[in-house]
This record gives C-alpha cells, structure tokens and sequence, in this order.
C-alpha cells in the first residue's frame, strides 16, 4: 500500500505520478519501478478518491485503471477532464480494443494494457508527459507556420486543429500525429517514425497503439479507412496525410 504524503512533496510537479487503482499489489510494484528513476509515486485506491486528489494537486501524469468497483476508470476520466489537462494514461485489464477507443474518445492521453512490462511502462510515460516535461530548447520560441491541408487547419503553436473551422478535441498524441503527418503530407510516414513522433525513445511495444490512435484520430475526422479522404493506409509500411481536395 502506498499512503497518502501527509506533508508538502519535496518533488516538483513534473515529476509527480498518481496511480488511480484499487489494485494495491500493482500500485506498489508500480511505485518500486519509478521511484528510483526520479518519480514520486502516489496512489488512491478508490475512483472518488483518485479523481479530487488529481484536480487538488499538481502531476506530470495520472495512470488510471479502467476497472474499479463504484466510479471506474472512464467516470474518473470524465471528472477530471472535465477541469484538468493533465496527462491521462489508462490501464486496461479487458482484451477487447473497445476499452481502449472509448477512452481516447473521451479524452486519455494513451493507454496500457495490464500486461504491460516495466519499459512499456516507462515509455509511454515518457511520451504523454513530454509536453510538459521537455525543457525549452534554443529558438523553441520560434513561430511555425500554420499548415494547412485541405479544410484542415493546424496551428502548431497554439496546438489547435481545425476541420471546415470547427476545432477538433484532440489528445495530446493525437495532435502530434496529426501534425507530423501534416508536415509531411503527400509523404508516407512509417510506423517507426511515428513512435518516434510520440515518444522520447524508440520502442517497439508503442507500435500496437499507433494503429488505435490512428483509429480514433481518423473518427475525429469523419474518415472512412475503407476511402479515407485524410489518412490513407499504406500496407505494412505507415500512413500518409493526403488533400481531400485533390481525392
């Protein structure tokens, strides 16, 4: 069990995880993996609980499990979207991919399933806290064109993306596969590239999810994988960002 910190953290906030899960097993072995990397890990083990501690304190992320008893994971996820943008990741037990899409519909960062090993772990961490957590880099402050293709529109800077003008409520993934694949439109992007668009290392086990937030960003858009007016399949290579326009 990992208790409540009963006095102000020493950690800052970029580097503070809570664990939303009543499996308190796996919240410990959770919390022996990270803590040793710079982390501080803390857990509640009830979706009430989770959900006022993550809107009341400050953390680079929040790994939630969709499987509790009274509030689940996608109540939580509901609640504190509604109020935060914090990093959401989602841990899923279920096999089926449903669990998965609903939760990138409604607003989770990525997600992970159960089975997952100790650099999974890591990984997808990585990627769903990059945002925050990377440090300005020289000439960070400079302004990228807006990139337009079609009816959509992408503003790199403000990270707004919008369709025929109406904003898209994107995740933060997702907005960054759109707009890597908006740079390079009229270009196939490999799967590999994509993770590395994503994440702060490469790692094969990330290229599962690639498919699935590719999935819920083509239903954002409206496309039909079948005849995609966005994002075109190329088979066992990646995707392609085309023009509508020119379909």
């Amino acid at each position: 069990m990992i208790p409540p910190s009963p006095t102000p953290s020493a950690h800052s906030a970029a580097t503070r995880v809570l664990v939303i899960d009543d499996d308190r097993e796996l919240c410990a072995l959770i919390k022996a993996y990270l803590d040793p990397l710079g982390y501080e890990v803390l857990a509640e083990h009830n979706g009430p609980a989770g959900a006022d501690r993550a809107l009341a304190e400050k953390f680079c992320a929040v790994i939630l499990d969709v499987n509790m008893p009274g509030m689940d994971g996608f109540e939580v996820l509901k609640r504190v979207r509604g109020k935060s943008d914090v990093p959401i990741l989602m841990l899923t037990s279920r096999g089926e991919e449903t669990d998965r899409i609903v939760g990138l519909e409604m607003g989770a960062d990525d997600y992970l399933p159960k089975t997952f090993s100790s650099r999974e772990l890591l990984a997808r961490l990585r990627a769903v806290t990059r945002r925050t957590a990377r440090p300005a880099a020289p000439g960070a402050d400079r302004v990228e064109a807006e990139i337009v293709v079609g009816p959509l529109r992408i503003n790199p800077n403000s990270r707004v993306a919008l369709l025929h003008g109406d904003p898209l409520t994107l995740t933060a993934l997702e907005f960054e596969l759109l707009a890597s694949l908006a740079r390079a439109r009229g270009r196939v992007k490999t799967r590999e590239q994509l993770i590395e668009t994503i994440a702060d290392r490469n790692y094969d086990g990330l290229d599962r999810s690639i498919d699935v937030h590719i999935w819920s960003l083509r239903k954002k858009l409206g496309d039909d994988p079948k005849n995609p007016n966005f994002i075109r399949t190329v088979r066992a290579v990646g995707y392609m960002l085309i023009n509508p326009d020119d379909v």
